[in-house]
C-alpha cells in the first residue's frame, strides 16, 4: 500500500497526497508517514514580491506567471521588444534559485540546436550527449514564431513529455520545468505562425504590455546604477515549490464548478462566429488554473470568480475565428468575454467541501 504523504495547503486545512506526487527529496522507500507544511498562499506571496522588486506595475502578470508554475504548465507570451519578457524569467529564476536558459528563435535553428546533440568522443570511443539550452528549469524561448515548423515541433514535443530524445536514446528534463515563449504580435514577416495543436499546449497566454508613465520612472530609478535582477535572492526552496506544486492538486472543485468550466469550453465550439472552439485540454487548463489561484488566495476551494478570472487566459489561445468573423474585426477574447456573459454562474451554497 502507497505511504500517505500530509500536505498543510493553508494553515487550517490538512491534504493527502501519494508519495508519487511529492518530490524525491522527500520520498522514501519505506512505508512511513511524513509531514511537509506546504502553504501555498505564503510560498506565492514571497514569489511575487520578489519578482516585483524588478518587474514594476505588473502584479496581475507575475501570479499569472507563478499560476502557470505552480500548474506545472507552460506560458506564451505575446507582447512587443523590451516589456520586460526576459527579465521576468531571469526574476523567476533567480528567486526559485534554478537553473536558466534563453534560447532566441531564428529561421536558420535545428532541432538539435535546442535538445542538444551526440558528439563522438575520440579518447573513449563512445558517443556522449551534449544537453542543449532546453535542459534548463526555467527557460525563455524568445520570438518562437521564427523558428521553422520542425524546430517549434522540437521544444514543444519537451514541453509536453518533460523529456527529449536523442539519437534513440531519452534524457528526462530537470524539475520543476518551467518555458515562456515569446513571440511578437507585431511583425509577421518571415516568421512561421504557431498552429492550433500547438497553440494547445500552453497552458496561459499573457501579455506585459507598456507599462504607466509612473511605474517607467520607477523602472528608470531602479536601474540607474544596476540591474536590480542581479541582486535578487533566492525565496523558496525547491522542496517549497515542488511540494506546493503537489497540493495545490488538492484543492477542491464542486461538481457544480466543474460542470461551469466544461459549459464555458462547449459554448466557445459552439458559437456562430468560431470556426474552431477550446478543446477539452482547454477545460483541465481552466480547472488547474482555478485551483491554483484559489490556493494563492488562501482558499481550499474553488469558486466561480476563480474561473471568470482565468478564462480569457486559458482559453482564448485554443479559439480560431471563422474568416466571416475576423472581417468584422471579432477576435478571440471578445467572443470568450461573450460566453462569460451567455454561461449561468452556479451558486454559492455548493461550493465548500
Amino acid at each position: 500500500m502507497v505511504a500517505q504523504e500530509a500536505l498543510l495547503l493553508t494553515p487550517t486545512t490538512l491534504y493527502n497526497a501519494t508519495a508519487d506526487a511529492l518530490p524525491n527529496q522527500v520520498r522514501g522507500d519505506s512505508v512511513a508517514t511524513v509531514e511537509i507544511d506546504v502553504n501555498v498562499q505564503s510560498i506565492a506571496q514571497r514569489l511575487i514580491a520578489n519578482v516585483e522588486k524588478v518587474i514594476v506595475g505588473k502584479s496581475a502578470e507575475v501570479q499569472l506567471t507563478l499560476i502557470g508554475l505552480l500548474c506545472q504548465g507552460h506560458l506564451l507570451i505575446e507582447d512587443v521588444p523590451g516589456v520586460g519578457k526576459t527579465t521576468l524569467a531571469k526574476a523567476l529564476a533567480r528567486s526559485l534559485g534554478t537553473t536558466f536558459n534563453r534560447l532566441q528563435f531564428t529561421p536558420d535553428m535545428l532541432p538539435s540546436d535546442v535538445t542538444g546533440v551526440s558528439i563522438f568522443n575520440q579518447q573513449t570511443r563512445e558517443f556522449e550527449f551534449r544537453p542543449g539550452p532546453i535542459m534548463a528549469q526555467v527557460v525563455l524561448a524568445d520570438e518562437i514564431n521564427r523558428a521553422t515548423p520542425k524546430t517549434q515541433a522540437a521544444l514543444l514535443e519537451a514541453m509536453e513529455e518533460k523529456q527529449v530524445t536523442v539519437d534513440g536514446v531519452t534524457h528526462p528534463l530537470p524539475r520543476p520545468f518551467l518555458v515562456l515563449a515569446t513571440q511578437n504580435p507585431i511583425e509577421y514577416e518571415g516568421t512561421f505562425p504557431l498552429p492550433e495543436a500547438q497553440l494547445d499546449r500552453f497552458l496561459l497566454r499573457i501579455s506585459l504590455g507598456y507599462p504607466t508613465a509612473s511605474d517607467e520612472v520607477a523602472i528608470m530609478d531602479r536601474q540607474q546604477f544596476a540591474h536590480p535582477v542581479d541582486t535578487l535572492e533566492q525565496v523558496v526552496t525547491m522542496d517549497e515549490l515542488l511540494a506546493a506544486q503537489a497540493a495545490v492538486r488538492h484543492v477542491h472543485v464542486a461538481p457544480a464548478v466543474k460542470s461551469y468550466i466544461v459549459d464555458l469550453t462547449a459554448h466557445t465550439r459552439k458559437h456562430a462566429d468560431v470556426y474552431l472552439g477550446a478543446s477539452p485540454r482547454g477545460s483541465l487548463a481552466l480547472y488547474r488554473a482555478s485551483q491554483v489561484r484559489a490556493a494563492i488566495d488562501g482558499r481550499d476551494y474553488v469558486i466561480p470568480d476563480d474561473v471568470k478570472a482565468l478564462a480569457d487566459f486559458a482559453l482564448a489561445h485554443r479559439i480560431i475565428i471563422g474568416p466571416a468573423a475576423r472581417i468584422r474585426n471579432v477576435d478571440a477574447r471578445s467572443v470568450v468575454k461573450e460566453v462569460l456573459t451567455a454561461v449561468p454562474v452556479p451558486g454559492g451554497s455548493q461550493l465548500k467541501r
